[in-house]
């Protein structure tokens, strides 16, 4: 089943065609359409547990409206057919307006009416099984009964109903063969065998999606390499059919599941393991460590209780206090009118974001009370159990690093540095190791503190932490994720360091000393190597291409060379970003940027582009003796803008909005759409423009300005 990004971005058109939008996939296996379908849907990671959608319920769409929705293909159709069904629409009808084969309509038809069965016999052992057998999950049962999660799960310990694994049959009986590869399903026979050996469950990271790409993958299958040279047993539970991880000859026995609090305790019951590892497979896996530790299973490395430290608001301003090291001024508020009056105490402009978010979903930079408050309405939930982070906004360089901590000593083999300033997510970020421009004092106290927070915490294996350096050099911790992160396998590949290999050792009780590392910091490599984001704007209709706390890139390229230019350069090429050395810049930049903007814009009028601007950023470049184009701006009533940009002379457009005064043009989203249209690179962050000046001077006038002769 497809994974797709429209609850990252809901403006974006969800309509499906030809035209892929889906950046991940999950696998399901059962033993019928039902059960697979349902443990599909749950594996999909996107807060649903059934084939129910809120949107869809009779307070909020009536038949008639939902027979409209239909008719088109969307991400969500299946939902809608669902509610029809429980409101007695005919099938054929829904056959007639989709034309959907009436066999999968058939399936979904018995799946409400099973749901339907179960409302009305709240507590019934028998339609409980029957519901397990078709996939239904405990806290959808729980749902339906008006119990909680665990009075279910209690239920089926006190009854003993559990599923049993079969095997995946990968010869088709032709000849009888074990293969360690297997599914749930409640029936009778189970074919795995559980072996005497010390096993170690390793959670993965499921589907892919903005956020959570393939580089936990790397860190699962590295790890399972180090479980198995320590004389375990290694077992992966994940669903991603197009990771190595779920390659059935990666582990010693692969569990093809849901990555759910239930599915996993499954198999633990069944294996019984020394522990779980959940900080390799993402945030989805540190997710479900407290759920696992209640029901008494043993979390390898990190506890829950230094991710609660890390990830907790009040828990972590207590150890960063106690550890003097200063951080953003930021509170968690659970009303709006607590927001407000945190957002006045800290200042404007705020970074206001949901916690436990994954790829900065929901993050945004709000400058005034009235944008405060229409986030608080409309962009997020904001409650007691879902408490919104505000944090004062603090412009400087964003720097970021990978440690290993054994809960005594900590190990840190680089620190990068992001070419663009805080505002933009780490993730779309162009990242560069070793750093190009930090003194040696900034080095210094960052190799501190990361040291602090590893110990402090109670870090054991992986931990990631994000920096800010301000214009005085002083140096503010962001955020620290007690996992693995996205960056491990870039920093592994730079330095040469096996990173996952080296935490995993730590995890299970092999110190850093112990394995020969006594050093705090690798020095840095003679060589240049960058991650530069790869973006999918032109499959999502209607997404914005502005850069912003919120992650967009759906993957990354590297690029390395002894020259940072040439690196540079390799990197961009290879994410998709062509170095064109030729042709026009069109510029159309807020006031508060217009400063900044100047030198730029006369680097590249000076190696031979034409440049064209909108209304004021046009007066304001002729102002100061670069001659421009002038062109009315789409506010003005005129397509001049978006003509300029579909005749095909523009090479790169420059694009920014306030971040100080708050205020969106409308026109500026209009334009960047158009620029995906017509593929003109845009850039929205001056940051990522200098770079590229510094790429193209040397591809035009063959002498680097970032680089020395040797």
């Amino acid at each position: 089943m497809p994974r797709f990004p429209f609850d990252k971005f809901p403006t974006a058109l969800n309509t499906l065609s030809t035209q892929m939008k889906a950046t991940g996939e999950v696998m399901s296996v059962g033993r019928s359409f039902e059960e697979s379908f349902l443990k599909a849907i749950r594996s999909l990671e996107d807060g649903r547990n059934h084939i129910h959608l809120e949107k869809f319920d009779s307070a909020h769409m009536s038949v008639r409206e939902l027979l409209e929705y239909i008719k088109e293909g969307t991400d969500d159709r299946l939902y809608a057919i669902s509610q029809l069904m429980w409101l007695g629409v005919d099938a054929s009808l829904i056959c007639d307006i989709t034309q959907i084969d009436m066999f999968f309509l058939d399936k979904i038809r018995k799946i409400v009416k099973l749901e339907k069965e179960l409302e009305k016999n709240k507590g019934s052992l028998e339609l409980l099984k029957e519901a397990k057998r078709n996939g239904f999950s405990d806290s959808y049962v729980a749902e339906l009964w008006g119990q909680t999660t665990d009075e279910i799960y209690q239920l089926r310990l006190k009854e003993n109903v559990f599923p049993v694994y079969k095997m995946i049959d990968t010869c088709s009986s032709e000849f009888e063969s074990y293969v360690p590869y297997f599914y749930s399903t409640y029936a009778e026979e189970n074919e795995s065998i559980v072996s005497d050996k010390k096993k170690i469950i390793v959670l993965g990271s499921g589907p892919i999606r903005i956020g959570q790409g393939v580089e936990f993958d790397y860190s699962t299958v590295h790890a399972v390499k180090t479980i198995q040279k320590m004389g375990y047993e290694a077992i992966v539970i994940n669903n991603n059919p197009e990771t190595v991880s779920t390659d059935y000859t990666a582990a010693d026995k692969l569990y093809f599941e849901p990555l759910t609090p239930e599915d996993v305790m499954n198999v633990v019951l069944l294996e019984k393991p020394v522990g779980v590892i959940a900080t390799l497979g993402g945030q989805t896996a540190v997710n479900l460590a407290a759920a696992l530790a209640e029901r008494g299973v043993k979390i390898i490395g990190t506890d829950c209780a230094a991710i609660e430290k890390a990830e907790n608001r009040d828990s972590f301003d207590c150890v960063i206090k106690s550890l003097g090291i200063p951080n953003p001024k930021g509170e968690a508020v659970t009303d709006i009118e607590t927001g407000v009056r945190v957002a006045e105490e800290i200042g404007y402009p705020v970074l206001v974001r949901p916690s436990f978010v994954l790829g900065g979903r929901a993050m945004e930079i709000v400058a005034n009370e009235k944008m405060l408050r229409r986030y608080l309405k409309t962009a997020v939930e904001v409650d007691v159990d879902k408490p919104v982070l505000i944090d004062k906004y603090l412009m400087g360089k964003e720097v970021e690093v990978d440690a290993v901590c054994d809960g005594k000593q900590v190990f840190l083999p680089g620190i990068m540095e992001l070419v663009e300033r805080t505002g933009v997510h780490s993730g779309d970020s162009t990242s560069v190791y070793p750093p190009f421009s930090l003194s040696e004092k900034v080095k210094n106290t960052i190799i501190e503190y990361t040291s602090k927070l590893g110990i402090g915490i109670g870090i054991v294996g992986l931990f990631n932490i994000q920096f800010i350096v301000d214009e005085q050099e002083n140096v503010f911790v962001i955020e620290v994720n007690p996992r693995a992160s996205r960056s491990v396998p870039f920093l592994s590949k730079s330095t040469g360091c096996p990173l996952v290999d080296i935490g995993v050792r730590a995890m299970l009780g092999e110190s850093l000393e112990q394995q020969g590392i006594t050093q705090t910091v690798l020095p840095d490599k003679k060589r240049w190597y960058v991650k530069a984001p790869a973006f999918s704007f032109a499959k999502l209709t209607g997404m914005d291409a502005y850069l912003s706390p919120e992650m967009k890139s759906t993957g990354e390229a590297i690029g390395y060379d002894k020259r940072l230019s040439r690196a540079l350069y390799k990197a961009f090429q290879a994410a998709g970003i062509p170095m064109l050395k030729y042709g026009t810049v069109l510029v159309t930049v807020a006031d508060e940027d217009k400063e900044e903007t100047l030198p730029l814009v006369r680097r590249f009028r000076d190696i031979g582009f034409n440049i064209e601007a909108t209304s004021r950023t046009a007066d304001f470049l002729r102002e100061n003796g670069i001659q421009a184009r002038k062109l009315k701006n789409i506010n003005e009533g005129s397509e001049e803008v978006l003509e300029s940009i579909r005749s095909g002379h523009v090479s790169y457009i420059i694009n920014t909005r306030a971040i100080l005064s708050g205020v969106h043009y409308v026109n500026g989203e209009a334009m960047r759409r158009c620029a995906v249209e017509n593929g003109v690179t845009t850039f929205t962050s001056l940051d990522t423009v200098r770079i590229v000046l510094d790429v193209l001077e040397e591809l035009v006038n063959k002498v680097s300005t970032i680089d020395s002769d040797d």
